[in-house]
């Protein structure tokens, strides 16, 4: 979920404008009789031609209806497939890597427009709600369901019922579904969690210095108590020998730049409890907001307190800094996305094999919103924070070829490739993901893949999950607080100020929208969040 460059694709796809060209009046295409197929059962698949910049990994093509053998025999020439995707690298570079392949092997034309996170919502909604959509295929962060639902088109029951589809985790298989129905197709897979540096934390000698100062072990954290502690510990150390400070945490905390999502993270383990159901971002019933509650101003003091332990910069860091910073060794811990480890997990990284993947830190103690007092009970949340997904539109044209772009583009041997590259944005979201000896074979040594795949398989067990927010106007209540978070973190409000502020502008959101919708939305993420 990075920003950078972007080389070497010629003729990827076609950057097209925002004007649009299908509508609803328009009659479906008639599809066109299979032809021979391009690729034998099992071929060898690379993307080494399409990019120097792209490993020489080889996969085997996995025969069913999604392959390069089966999709190679679909015969889509005259035809014009239009897809709108976020900005290149994270899932943009995906996006035109497969929109290229899928025109080579069938003849389409795929042109693909990639925009700005911050224009992403707009470009998409907009003439969706107009009923003239620019677009057959839309790539987005899922929690815009609530906003998107109402255009998309159901995926059709011969996409459920292929290999790939059915191997998709519970998880990441309800987060695509709205009223009973899929309507978004999974690609992606996206969970906060800890990420550490072992050759820090598991030194004898680091550990005895650390004893010393302060009497307790050191180790993964496992509140963020801990985390403070020892990130606090070892900030301003030259841990490298390079004569450069490491840090000890690197934090997503950039105000437009995902801020709200690692503020979750750290409120989590204070706000979940689990044995109270009903809603963690508002009370299902009356609506009224639970931002401002002691569990989350708990966090926001946290998260105040962390600065400390930030490198130069870090209290503005983007999604970007925070990958480079733990990925490039400079920090000792981070959370957030996958594409951090996988930055460290690089042939050239300098922390390669030297990481390990954990939960996130929980807590000694959790608010019960219900005795409105503080529970003494040991607590940890995993967060399921939004991820990028994909869907087509309710009136495209020409839809079996939208659904076979998905298809094509999420299937096994793209699929293993593209997680691979920690640009691409493309995370685990299928049991077959979890195999530790997939990822021994990218060169990881084994405690780090166990710990890696351990990580990410068990919080698809817990009961005591965290979901974002997926209601309609998602996107205010989210930038509202940013907002929050981005005040408390400058000083300039008190953590209690800065959410309270939060809460009376949720309210003035509600009642833009119409509190009744709200609540209907708001009743699938209590569902998946009682589980």
């Amino acid at each position: 979920m990075r920003n950078g460059s972007y080389k070497g694709m010629v003729a990827a796809a076609i950057v097209v404008a925002l004007t649009a060209t299908a509508c609803t009046g328009q009659d479906p295409v008639e599809n066109k009789p299979d032809k021979p197929a391009l690729f034998k059962p099992g071929s060898e698949i690379s993307y080494s031609k399409y990019s120097k910049s792209y490993p020489k990994t080889k996969v085997k093509d996995v025969p069913g209806p999604c392959s390069y053998e089966s999709i190679s025999r679909k015969d889509y020439s005259g035809q014009t497939l239009k897809i709108i995707s976020h900005a290149i690298p994270v899932i943009g570079e995906p996006t035109q890597l497969h929109a290229e392949q899928f025109e080579e092997i069938t003849g389409a034309k795929v042109e693909v427009i990639n925009v700005p996170f911050g224009e992403l919502h707009q470009k998409i909604l907009t003439p969706l709600q107009a009923g003239q959509p620019a677009y057959d295929v839309m790539f987005y962060p899922s929690l815009w369901i609530g906003d998107m639902a109402p255009h998309l088109a159901p995926v059709p029951k011969k996409y459920l019922d292929t290999p790939g589809m059915k191997d998709v985790t519970k998880a990441y298989m309800d987060v695509a579904t709205w009223d009973g129905k899929v309507v978004q197709y999974p690609v992606d897979g996206d969970r906060h969690y800890l990420k550490v540096r072992t050759d820090v934390l598991e030194d004898p000698k680091r550990q005895a210095a650390y004893k010393a100062a302060t009497g307790k072990d050191l180790r993964t954290p496992r509140t963020w108590t801990e985390y403070q502690e020892i990130a606090e510990f070892f900030s301003g150390r030259d841990l490298d020998g390079d004569g450069k400070p490491n840090f000890g945490s690197a934090e997503v905390t950039k105000r437009d730049d995902l801020t709200f999502s690692a503020f979750i993270s750290r409120a989590a383990p204070y706000v979940k409890h689990p044995d109270v159901e009903g809603g963690l971002f508002f009370d299902l019933e009356t609506m009224k907001p639970l931002i401002n509650t002691p569990g989350f101003v708990r966090a926001l003091e946290d998260m105040v307190k962390a600065k400390s332990t930030w490198a130069p910069g870090g209290a503005n860091f983007g999604l970007g800094d925070e990958i480079l910073s733990f990925g490039g060794g400079q920090s000792v811990m981070s959370y957030s996305w996958d594409d951090a480890f996988i930055q460290a997990q690089q042939p050239d990284g300098t922390t390669r094999n030297k990481i390990r993947a954990a939960q996130l830190p929980g807590s000694d103690e959790v608010y019960n919103r219900t005795t409105k007092a503080w529970d003494k009970k040991p607590n940890q949340a995993p967060y399921f924070t939004w991820g990028w997904t994909s869907a087509v539109a309710k009136a495209a044209r020409n839809q079996n070829m939208a659904f076979d772009y998905l298809c094509f583009f999420s299937n096994e041997a793209n699929t293993a490739l593209d997680l691979t590259i920690g640009r691409f944005g493309v995370n685990p979201y299928r049991k077959a993901h979890f195999d530790a000896d997939f990822w021994e074979q990218q060169g990881w040594d084994k405690d780090v893949a166990e710990s890696y795949v351990r990580t990410l398989s068990g919080m698809e067990s817990s009961t005591n999950r965290v979901f974002d927010l997926r209601v309609p106007g998602v996107n205010g209540y989210m930038s509202a607080l940013a907002n929050g978070v981005a005040a408390a973190l400058a000083g300039q409000k008190a953590p209690q100020r800065a959410l309270d502020d939060v809460a009376a502008e949720w309210d003035r959101i509600t009642d833009q929208i119409g509190k009744d919708k709200v609540r209907s939305a708001y009743r699938h993420v209590v569902a998946l969040e009682d589980n």
